[in-house]
């Protein structure tokens, strides 16, 4: 009991994010928060012990290639192929090790291994666009893909999402994950994505553009792109809320 007692008197109260650094729920340009964005003002529920302390995940379900895109089928998929490298911070810069990171995306033509995508692009039957890892010691995490091509979607005439990598990061209980996106620099279709502007922190959405970095970079093979995540404070990342 006195060690129940002890780790409740350490709970403490959930952070928030930084003003400005995160989308607000209504978002008008993109159009989908209309429908979904809440009409009255939000009830912050304080989190118990259940919620903050477990369940853990595992190590034993992390397959040899599930942080390796391109090695997950009998054939090489098509598309250029990338590395993409990068750490995972709290709000203090320092690492945060073991903790379980997954990731999805579409093809090289734009288009997601998914049921509800009718997008008129081919398939890739040698890339199924999703993968694992957990981050090391130092916080580290590496994943090898393709980079992904961009795709229409019917927010507004003409439109079109930038190539860009989901990023889902799971705490030490299922309810602490969070999800965000990584973009590419020079992307013309940044200027024009309702979801990447949603952000209303200038600052705060170039934290979503990943960086070339050639020491990533292996030489005949494939680009490195570096894309940190930090967790919270005032350079936290963007994550996903509408």
């Amino acid at each position: 009991m006195t060690h129940l007692a002890n780790r409740r008197s350490s709970l403490v109260a959930y952070s928030r994010h930084e003003p400005g650094t995160q989308p607000e729920s209504l978002y008008e340009p993109y159009r989908s928060t209309l429908r979904r964005a809440p009409s009255k003002p939000l009830i912050f529920l304080p989190h118990t012990l259940s919620e903050v302390t477990g369940p853990v995940y595992g190590h034993g379900n992390i397959a040899e290639t599930d942080n390796d895109l391109t090695a997950q089928h009998q054939g090489e998929p098509l598309g250029e192929r990338i590395i993409v490298t990068g750490k995972v911070l709290d709000s203090n810069g320092r690492p945060v090790p073991q903790t379980l990171i997954e990731v999805w995306q579409a093809n090289s033509a734009g288009r997601y291994a998914h049921l509800k995508d009718q997008h008129p692009a081919p398939l890739d039957r040698n890339f199924t666009g999703a993968g694992r890892t957990l981050t090391d010691e130092h916080g580290a995490y590496r994943f090898i893909t393709i980079k992904p091509g961009a795709y229409p979607w019917l927010n507004h005439d003409n439109a079109w999402r930038p190539a860009h990598i989901h990023f889902s990061v799971f705490g030490r209980a299922f309810i602490s994950r969070l999800v965000t996106q990584m973009y590419f620099p020079g992307d013309p279709l940044l200027a024009f994505d309702p979801v990447y502007q949603s952000v209303p922190d200038e600052k705060a959405r170039q934290r979503m553009i990943s960086k070339f970095d050639l020491e990533t970079t292996q030489p005949h093979w494939a680009l490195g792109f570096k894309f940190d995540i930090v967790l919270r404070g005032p350079d936290a990342t963007l994550f996903e809320s509408i």
